[in-house]
């Protein structure tokens, strides 16, 4: 009989990313609201020692599988030790992250389990005993809840990082840990042969809270000092809009939008960005939006909260000369 509510974290260069703590706190709520033990498995390398830490947010048992082919994400590796972990403990709920390997693994994780599997989730709750998800749909235009159907367990969703609220960590609380006892297999179709990096150890975009990001309006990739300035102040990261990349003015891993990378901060500030609906399907969901362009009429100004109509030359570098006399005062 299915039972418990189960989260699979997510572990890399040695550390269980933000998402994980995410994800296991909405597995906590969900978990209470069920009357059922909240669980996680943790796929890694050297993650042994680690793993008691999810105690902290409310797991009360961690199926660990350590082996030096989990180092890095292959799905042919991954997929099959996750399945016959879950397929033992038979879950009523799965939560995974939406993040780029989370999107992969979760789509193949489910089709071996046969589960339904509501993507990149932006809110979950229960309703008479079951699941229910709400998603994105149209690239950000509409929302959809999902549900599934009576006894159809697992029912799976996978959450999009920097939305589920966070617990406070609780350090008193250590989860039990237990080997999952499966053999791990390496895969032999792929193989990862190097991990580039950006360079200067810069913030992943999908973990930021804060975001500055610029588009077309900033002219050149020369403009884009002042948006660093700003956000090395803020200890936020940069981003930019499509026109801006295909303009060779920022790397790829830089773009946010459909065809780039979803982010859902705290804070995100649009610096010359007209909001084309590729862009908005990309940052839409984040939790406050600062929108600059001289441009009364352009889209973004209709998901930001505050709107600055303004030549972002001009406003720029007086916002950022307020942040450093706020900074020196603090």
């Amino acid at each position: 009989m299915a039972q418990g509510v189960c989260v699979i974290t997510e572990f890399r260069e040695g550390a269980f990313r933000r998402v994980s703590f995410e994800i296991a706190s909405e597995g906590r709520r969900l978990a209470d609201e069920l009357g059922e033990p909240l669980l996680a498995l943790a796929l890694g390398e050297s993650i042994d020692a680690l793993a008691a830490d999810l105690g902290n947010y409310g797991v009360e048992k961690v199926y660990v599988v350590d082996d030096p082919n989990l180092k890095n994400y292959r799905a042919e590796t991954y997929v099959p030790v996750a399945a016959e972990v879950l397929n033992n403990l038979d879950p009523k709920v799965i939560l995974t992250p939406a993040s780029v390997d989370g999107k992969d693994f979760s789509a193949r994780l489910a089709a071996r389990l046969g589960a339904g599997l509501a993507t990149d989730c932006t809110e979950l709750k229960v309703e008479g005993g079951s699941l229910k998800a709400k998603r994105p749909m149209y690239a950000g235009k509409a929302f959809a809840w999902y549900e599934w159907a009576d006894g159809a367990w697992p029912q799976m969703a996978s959450c999009r990082p920097n939305v589920m609220d966070c617990l406070a960590p609780d350090t008193s609380k250590k989860a039990e840990v237990e080997g999952a006892g499966v053999e791990v297999v390496a895969g032999t179709q792929t193989q990862v042969v190097n991990i580039e990096k950006d360079a200067g150890g810069k913030l992943d975009l999908t973990e930021a809270e804060v975001i500055v990001s610029g588009g077309r309006g900033m002219k050149g990739p020369e403009n884009f000092a002042m948006l660093e300035e700003l956000a090395k102040l803020l200890g936020a990261a940069v981003g930019a809009s499509r026109s801006a990349v295909d303009s060779g003015w920022r790397p790829h891993s830089d773009q946010v939008g459909q065809t780039g990378k979803v982010v859902t901060p705290n804070l995100y500030i649009a610096c010359g960005i007209s909001g084309a609906i590729q862009h908005l399907a990309g940052m839409s969901s984040s939790k406050y939006i600062v929108a600059v362009n001289k441009d009364p009429e352009a889209p973004i100004f209709s998901k930001a909260d505050y709107g600055v109509v303004e030549d972002l030359f001009q406003f720029m570098p007086a916002l950022i000369e307020e942040v450093k006399t706020l900074k020196s005062t603090c």
